[in-house]
């Protein structure tokens, strides 16, 4: 059995044992029961008063990423650029802005603000994909609704268009249509629903030949057991790549933009116990305001794993050659 497999296995007689309501998740809080995610809330986190003075919107060419990163329309958003990093990370990608580019589960829009204006200015399309209109959750009805109230005919975002992505929906956009797929801090939402498998075969089918899948996830030591539901928000890297290479993709790179040595993945109250969330006691209790906070924030914000996928040009058969072809 592979390791996929066997973590597929053990998160399917988790999420027959488990119950209750996901409606009201969120990225930033961890999964209480299977498939509990939506909107993100780090678009209110001011945690970290960290604003890149290197570069001024002023200086930037209209239309290039400097440009759309130091965008005054992104206010409070760049005080998490030093943790974020956006345009190393989109650089690393190499992202096109003039393709067709989804943004899978966008939350609130942090990255949104940064990706659709340079994607409208190049004439490319943006798609986010998000929770969809029929969805039974009320709560995910409405995080769709504000986030198309906030970027739906606004000429700076260009014209925004909603994907739906699920664990019931996958309509993300036309199979082979899309340029780049992106993702960030999602792929435990997934585990915890039971879907990460299905969602990297989605983005392997949406993508055209060529296409690439990029990837930003709090990382967890491989030397650490990985838990199926990734109930502390991190995930092994080494199982990201699993999941991406037996979906299809070829595995191109990574990148340490986005990491944070000091982040050992071993909170009591999981990712969140760390900036922005900072977790004083387990989820859904009151905050404890004895717990000592000063250690974790100094360690920032979460250890971020970076990597990079790209979609074969020429699937291979399963004897391992092209098309079918014989070496």
């Amino acid at each position: 059995m592979t390791r996929i497999a066997l973590l597929s296995a053990v998160s399917s007689l988790l999420l027959l044992s488990a119950c209750g309501n996901n409606d009201d998740a969120i990225e930033n809080q961890p999964p209480a029961v299977p498939d509990e995610t939506a909107a993100d809330i780090e678009a209110t986190s001011t945690d970290n008063d960290l604003v890149p003075d290197d570069i001024a919107s002023s200086e930037a060419a209209e239309g290039s990423l400097e440009w759309a990163v130091a965008g005054d329309w992104r206010g409070e958003d760049r005080e998490r650029d030093a943790w974020r990093n956006p345009r190393e990370t989109l650089e690393f990608f190499g992202v096109d802005p003039s393709g067709t580019i989804v943004e899978i589960w966008p939350g609130s829009g942090w990255y949104t603000r940064v990706i659709a204006p340079w994607v409208a200015a190049n004439g490319g399309q943006y798609i986010a994909a998000t929770f969809p209109e029929d969805s039974p959750s009320e709560a995910r009805r409405n995080a769709r609704a504000s986030f198309l109230e906030e970027f739906s005919g606004n000429p700076l975002y260009g014209e925004v268009r909603a994907g739906d992505f699920s664990a019931d929906a996958s309509a993300i956009a036309p199979e082979g249509s899309v340029d780049a797929i992106l993702t960030f801090r999602n792929i435990h939402n997934w585990m915890s629903g039971g879907f990460a498998e299905r969602a990297f075969a989605d983005f392997h089918t949406a993508l055209r030949p060529g296409g690439i899948l990029g990837v930003v996830e709090h990382r967890l030591p491989d030397t650490r057991e990985q838990d199926p539901r990734a109930s502390s928000g991190y995930v092994q890297e080494a199982y990201v790549i699993a999941l991406a290479t037996e979906a299809g993709f070829e595995f191109v790179g990574r990148s340490d933009v986005n990491a944070n040595p000091a982040d050992d993945a071993d909170h009591p109250f999981g990712v969140w116990t760390l900036p922005p969330v900072g977790r004083t006691s387990p989820f859904g209790e009151a905050e404890d305001p004895s717990f000592d906070r000063a250690p974790y924030d100094a360690i920032g914000e979460s250890d971020r794993m970076t990597l990079l996928f790209r979609k074969p040009v020429r699937e291979r058969s399963p004897a391992g050659t092209p098309d079918g072809e014989t070496e």
